[in-house]
């Protein structure tokens, strides 16, 4: 699904208003029809029984906040709106929603945050509606302002949370906090969803995220290019290389797994097990030739085979075998457990200079760049996936700022011409070409030592059957996300483990294909 900026959305609304000739207030009416709806689902009694805050702001966010209020007291909720803000800077949309709120005889309160009695009620409210801010809040807001004291009471209630559009105080464009920020269970954003409701603490803060249609005239949404979006099963179901019925192994792929040494048996298996687990055809695995005994007892699938080893790790002497495995293979997965000696970096960083194939970089093959940039560099024009994590990342001269993840990662993928896997809280796949797919699936369980491995594998089977560079990485992290909430079902993210991630793939892709199948 698009994300659309909130300079996009501006420019959606202003063309349905002023191209199509929507009114402004039907708009408003439609939004506050979608928050009322959410705040209903929350409250556990009769809407009789049950009371609602609504805390506002002068915009037109406020007024959808107004004009929810309205809805939830037409269905029997005892309700009552606060304004964080002047009533005389009220926008036009607001306060015409505030005079038909009055006409149900509620009035618009300014919050007091030492009114007690205000307070009270707000934490006593069986579910509260966050409006004081849209997606336009571009600046922080201050920690000793009434703005703040309304986040802090809100997030301090016990109350459930409805967010109007964004949580108050996440930017939209890049899921940062300016400053403070409610924390929601639920948020129903309009049209289109945001940036912010999946990157950064914005991801967290979010809640449950429900796009609500509001009268925008579809297309005008199809007609807006959005640079970011999300990698959902839609996505996946529709980029997964196609099975043929008759195919044979040779038909689906050949992965080189290359990596491993003594202490760090497991991640090169993992990344192996993984490619089979994804549908690869054919998978090796080569290993020092000092821990190639442990492999070869560890796999069955896989094929593993021994390499020129100095101090337990791969030797720059292996560098003319993998060249010739490569000869009759289509993807190398390099790094996982490679280590950091000068001699593997010195293996991996020549295999990157004359490897023409796809080559999917991870962990400590990633690590070896951090000296030799223009090894990546030079690559241009041949296939590279990098699936660093933010330590990774910034060894490689990545830098995150308050622009956010995203934007990091777009920046970097567009400047050294690859495919960048940024892994972390809603991992971001960024292109050459600057666009982004923001990850939808995965949990804490896959926050364990081994997991990337196991996504490695993934990415580069999906490449080797025949799946684009973005697409085998977004639907690689799609995949790997939804394995571990599959494992995580059954042994919690407390207990499941990368050997459970890689033991669901089957499930995950099974959960992606259920509405369709990628034969032909």
């Amino acid at each position: 699904m698009k994300l659309a900026t909130s300079e996009q959305m501006r420019e959606l609304d202003r063309r349905a208003i002023e191209e199509r000739k929507i009114s402004s207030l039907d708009l408003m009416e439609r939004a506050a029809e979608g928050i009322c709806a959410a705040a209903l689902e929350l409250l556990e009694d009769k809407p009789a029984r049950c009371r609602a805050a609504v805390l506002c702001g002068a915009g037109n966010n406020g007024g959808d906040g107004i004009a929810a209020a309205r809805l939830l007291f037409l269905e029997g909720v005892r309700v009552r709106v606060f304004l964080a803000g002047q009533y005389e800077k009220l926008t036009p949309d607001a306060l015409a929603m505030t005079g038909k709120l009055s006409e149900c005889g509620i009035q618009l309160e300014p919050f007091n945050p030492e009114d007690e009695e205000q307070r009270t009620w707000v934490k006593r409210s069986h579910v509260i509606v966050d409006a004081l801010f849209g997606v336009g809040l571009s600046r922080e807001i201050a920690p000793d302002s009434i703005f703040s004291a309304a986040v802090e009471l809100m997030n301090r209630s016990r109350s459930a949370v409805v967010a109007a559009d964004i949580p108050s105080g996440v930017s939209a464009d890049s899921g940062t906090v300016l400053g403070c920020a409610v924390k929601a269970d639920k948020t129903v954003t309009f049209t289109l969803p945001k940036p912010g409701h999946y990157l950064g603490a914005g991801g967290v803060l979010s809640g449950e995220v429900r796009v609500c249609g509001i009268g925008i005239p579809q297309e005008l949404v199809r007609e807006t290019v959005c640079a970011a979006q999300t990698a959902d099963e839609a996505f996946v179901r529709a980029a997964l290389p196609a099975r043929k019925p008759d195919g044979h192994k040779g038909d689906f792929g050949r992965v080189l797994v290359g990596g491993g040494k003594v202490g760090s048996t497991g991640a090169p298996y993992l990344t192996a097990a993984a490619a089979v687990r994804s549908g690869c055809g054919l998978v090796s695995l080569g290993v020092p030739r000092e821990i190639w005994q442990v492999e070869a007892q560890k796999c069955v699938s896989a094929m593993p085979f021994p390499l020129p080893d100095r101090h337990g790790e791969l030797s720059y002497k292996a560098l003319q075998e993998i060249l010739e495995r490569m000869s009759s293979c289509d993807v190398l997965a390099l790094g996982p457990g490679l280590g950091r000696s000068g001699d593997a970096a010195r293996l991996a960083c020549e295999l990157l200079r004359r490897v023409e194939k796809p080559v999917v970089l991870d962990a400590d093959g990633i690590n070896a760049l951090a000296e030799h940039m223009d090894v990546l560099d030079g690559r241009r024009g041949r296939v590279t996936i990098l699936t660093p994590h933010d330590g990774e990342f910034a060894r490689i001269g990545g830098e995150i700022t308050a622009a956010g993840r995203a934007e990091a990662a777009r920046a970097f993928a567009r400047t050294r011409g690859c495919v960048l896997v940024l892994k972390g809280h809603r991992t971001v796949t960024a292109s050459p070409e600057g666009n982004v797919l923001v990850n939808v699936t995965g949990g804490s369980g896959l926050a364990k030592g081994g997991s990337g491995d196991v996504l490695t594998g993934v990415i580069a089977s999906l490449l080797a059957q025949g799946a684009t560079p973005v697409q085998a990485a977004a639907c690689g992290v799609w995949l790997h996300g939804r394995a571990g909430d599959l494992a995580a079902k059954e042994r919690t993210d407390y207990g499941v483990t990368p050997e459970d991630t890689a033991a669901s793939l089957p499930g995950a892709f099974q959960s992606a294909l259920e509405n369709g199948t990628a034969t032909r």
